[in-house]
């Protein structure tokens, strides 16, 4: 009796991750194009290149960006998870003439959720415009800072005046808690994604990256990295955007099939939900009793 318990059980977890799998939304890459004339009047400038051409070199090659950008904020804060953070870093922090800023919530340094102490730049108080506001996700923390509602208020306030407003991962999840994501189309960490999405009132688009407008959000982690790039490329061009990708040397092959639920062993899916459910539940069902 015990063994076709078991297996009915094993059955069941089975055909429930079967039917939670859902259609990937694949967002194939563009490829960049070149004309053989643009080619060879790149090639005759960069024959004559000085310092003093820099720019019109620059401009020729790339062209004119579509906004112009001073300023990029990524919000920092105990417990954020490191690639969530420096991904969009790495990559943002590459736009030209362009000044990044690592925004803390309170003063003093922070740590990672690896342990890993950042020295922000700034804190929120200090900031009242943004170009572009990244928030990026974690667990802990970022749960907390989705009931922090005087971060919600600055994050309002920096929005009023940002030509781009992001997050990535369970960023995403800050974000919507401000009301900003309302009836826009948004992505977010696979874990529990469409229940978070429509708690914030938002839509679910399925994507590992995707654009409502002015406002980018992202799948989870190495998605931020993606999102960063179509974010890069939609200011400067898709030539500045594969430039900074050939940089990193970004072209990723890894070891296995995995990284989304519908690649992953449902056995393993299972453990990994099962997991986050014992950290995340008991953290919001405290939060919410103190609303």
């Amino acid at each position: 009796m015990k063994h076709i318990i078991l297996i009915i059980t094993i059955a069941s977890l089975l055909f429930a991750c079967n039917n939670q799998a859902k259609e990937e939304v694949k967002q194939q890459p563009e490829k960049v194009v070149m004309s053989k004339e643009d080619s060879l009047k790149l090639a005759k400038e960069i024959e004559n290149f000085t310092p003093e051409s820099h720019i019109n070199t620059m401009e020729l090659f790339f062209g004119k960006p579509k906004h112009d950008i001073r300023t990029i904020g990524i919000l920092v804060y105990d417990g954020v998870n490191d690639l969530d953070l420096m991904g969009p870093r790495y990559i943002l922090g590459q736009a030209m003439g362009v000044e990044t800023k690592l925004i803390a919530i309170k003063q003093g340094n922070i740590k990672t959720v690896m342990g890993v102490e950042i020295v922000p730049n700034t804190v929120i108080d200090s900031v009242s415009q943004l170009d572009i506001l990244i928030i990026p996700g974690g667990f802990t923390g970022t749960i907390e800072a989705a009931y922090n509602n005087s971060l919600h208020d600055w994050i309002r306030k920096i929005d009023k005046t940002t030509k781009y407003t992001g997050a990535v991962c369970t960023g995403v999840w800050v974000l919507g808690a401000t009301g900003l994501l309302e009836n826009k189309k948004a992505s977010t960490n696979w874990y529990r994604e469409e229940e978070f999405l429509k708690k914030y009132k938002a839509i679910p688009a399925n994507q590992r990256y995707t654009q409502d407008g002015k406002y980018w959000t992202s799948a989870g982690v190495t998605a931020g990295m993606d999102m960063s790039l179509a974010i890069m490329k939609d200011i400067y061009g898709d030539k500045y955007a594969q430039a900074i990708m050939l940089d990193m040397e970004y072209d990723p092959h890894p070891p296995i099939e995995g990284g989304t639920p519908e690649k992953t062993n449902w056995a393993v899916n299972w453990m990994m939900k099962a997991m986050y459910d014992g950290g995340v539940n008991p953290l919001i069902d405290s939060l919410e009793r103190k609303k």
